[in-house]
């Protein structure tokens, strides 16, 4: 045991290697056929180590968070997917261009795009029975001044056309009720968060609205919200129907265990008496 500890602060990245080695099977069963298990793992790796700050946080949730990318698909390149850092908790973040890659291969859309609009693009929203907009940003040597908002339009293959708009009062209210609203992913990433935010809600409306809701919206960490939110509408769990989803299952319960067993030594190394309030929402 102490030689394993020594092995893996010596040599964290080939620790890292030889776990991801051992998470092929699931990791396979996850993946789309185009995407192969070493090329994932081989991106998987490469976004660590550029990223060294996730070597240091637990490595259950790091796991989970590569889990996740590989159910939807996208590689966590930075440019599909990322793995991000919130506190000691590594996350899964579907980037839109990952979003806009999943609407594609759905086969319902012909075209799609979601975009930030600044205090100084010149922006005209049309609505009707065909929902446009107008969107003609400054010349690149001008400034284009504090993000005012954020639209989603797709062009369905029968021809019809769907716009949602969102202000940047609309979208920081979807900020206020996540979890991650102060730090990580919402303070490092707000244009890919509020195009994402606007893109979920256009995606109601598209054709298989439900699968996208359910493939990439939901298993997206950084778009989750605060327990209290999540209490007022409670979802029944899905029981596991493979090896995969079992592994997330024990995963986010570990994490959470985890997190439970360090709140009761600080109470009891305080002296703290737990009363009903300080219990985690679940118990």
């Amino acid at each position: 045991m102490a030689t394993q500890i020594a092995e893996r602060r010596e040599n964290p990245i080939a620790v890292l290697r030889q776990n991801l080695q051992a998470m092929a099977p699931e990791l396979k069963a996850a993946l789309p056929a185009h995407v192969t298990v070493e090329k994932f793992t081989r991106v998987a790796q490469t976004a660590i180590q550029n990223n060294p700050d996730l070597l240091n946080v637990d490595r259950k949730s790091l796991f989970g968070a590569i889990v996740r990318l590989a159910q939807d698909g996208l590689l966590p390149d930075g440019r599909e997917g990322a793995i991000v850092k919130f506190g000691t908790q590594a996350q899964a973040m579907p980037m839109i261009a990952g979003v806009l890659k999943k609407i594609r291969q759905s086969g319902d859309v012909a075209k799609i795009s979601s975009q930030v609009v600044y205090e100084n693009d010149h922006f005209v929203v049309k609505y009707g029975f065909d929902e446009d907009v107008e969107h003609i940003p400054p010349s690149l040597d001008k400034p284009r001044g504090k993000p005012i908002g954020a639209y989603a339009t797709a062009v369905l293959n029968d021809g019809s056309q769907l716009l949602e708009v969102m202000s940047l009062e609309q979208i920081e209210k979807v900020r206020n009720v996540s979890r991650a609203k102060g730090a990580g992913p919402w303070v490092q990433w707000w244009d890919e968060m509020a195009r994402k935010t606007v893109m979920r809600r256009l995606s109601k409306r598209l054709p298989m609205s439900t699968d996208l809701e359910e493939e990439v919206f939901q298993r997206d960490e950084t778009m989750a919200v605060e327990p209290r939110v999540i209490e007022q509408q409670p979802v029944e769990p899905a029981a596991p129907v493979s090896r995969l989803e079992a592994l997330e299952q024990a995963i986010e319960e570990a994490v959470v265990t985890d997190a439970d067993l360090e709140q009761g030594r600080a109470n009891h190394e305080h002296g703290d008496q737990q009363t009903d309030d300080d219990l985690p929402p679940n118990f």
